[in-house]
């Protein structure tokens, strides 16, 4: 299932009819309690920006989107029957897990690159891009959770993402990162069930710390909802192909089915 943003003005969109809708979904199973983001999925461009004065090599790169989160989400909404939605566009465009208040929204730079194309963005041009990209891609996950709300079913929030190995010429040491703010519950559940996963070294807010003005759907789909939630980072290198990918969304389905026992009721 796919929706295309409609503009209430006459002003030209964005996003053109050819191009990619601002989101994907995955309906899943009516009864399945996850929910499943993936807001970097894709690398995708408006042809109306070009390519933000970037070269291919960078705009393929992790500094334009999550490499292999989209396919490791995928699986794992197949594992669960989950309901999933994914967003094609790169963050570059405008950043779906930021509120739009952020420094971060339309990020200038990002590690050592420069990102030329969003040094002067006027206050209309960022607004068009909320409006074309972070604003129906929100809420349509505001709709399915009204549905679930209206229907007495339970949701389980799972915002997947990923992380390069090296960032700022430092190494991470973790294959996956479990992110939480102030609601702990589901995050400190899977940071034990990871523990016992071998070899696994396993980041508790780590390599990034959730906050109120770095992350979004965790903040305002799990916390202001009331609704279990966690936030995955798994690193790069180990879901660039397939296999990976397959192998972590088996080992999370296991591990989710596991922890939704031990949530509260």
């Amino acid at each position: 299932m796919t929706a295309r943003v409609e503009l209430e003005t006459g002003q030209p969109p964005l996003l053109q009819e050819d191009e990619p809708p601002p989101f994907s979904v995955i309906t899943g199973s009516e009864t399945s309690p996850y929910l499943i983001t993936c807001d970097h999925a894709g690398r995708e461009l408006p042809r109306e920006l070009g390519t933000l004065g970037l070269s291919r090599m960078e705009l393929d790169g992790h500094i334009a989107w999550d490499i292999g989160a989209g396919g490791v989400a995928r699986r794992l909404a197949t594992e669960l029957d989950a309901f999933l939605i994914t967003q094609p566009y790169s963050r570059l465009v405008i950043d779906c897990n930021r509120p739009l208040d952020a420094l971060s929204s339309i990020a200038q730079h990002s590690e050592y690159t420069v990102v030329p194309g969003n040094q002067r963005v006027s206050a209309p041009d960022a607004e068009m891009r909320a409006r074309s990209i972070f604003h129906p891609y929100h809420h349509r996950i505001r709709c399915e959770l009204e549905r679930r709300t209206s229907q007495g079913q339970r949701t389980i929030f799972i915002a997947m993402h990923s992380f390069t190995p090296t960032f700022m010429s430092v190494a991470r040491p973790w294959h996956i990162g479990v992110l939480y703010n102030r609601d702990s519950c589901l995050g400190r559940i899977l940071l034990e069930l990871l523990g016992r996963e071998a070899a696994l070294v396993v980041g508790d807010n780590e390599p990034y710390a959730a906050s109120d003005q770095t992350d979004y759907g965790i903040v305002q789909y799990g916390e202001r909802r009331g609704n279990p939630n966690v936030e995955l980072e798994i690193r790069q290198d180990l879901i660039a192909d397939d296999a990976g990918q397959t192998a972590w969304a088996q080992r999370l389905a296991r591990l989710f089915r596991e922890a939704s026992t031990r949530l509260p009721s």
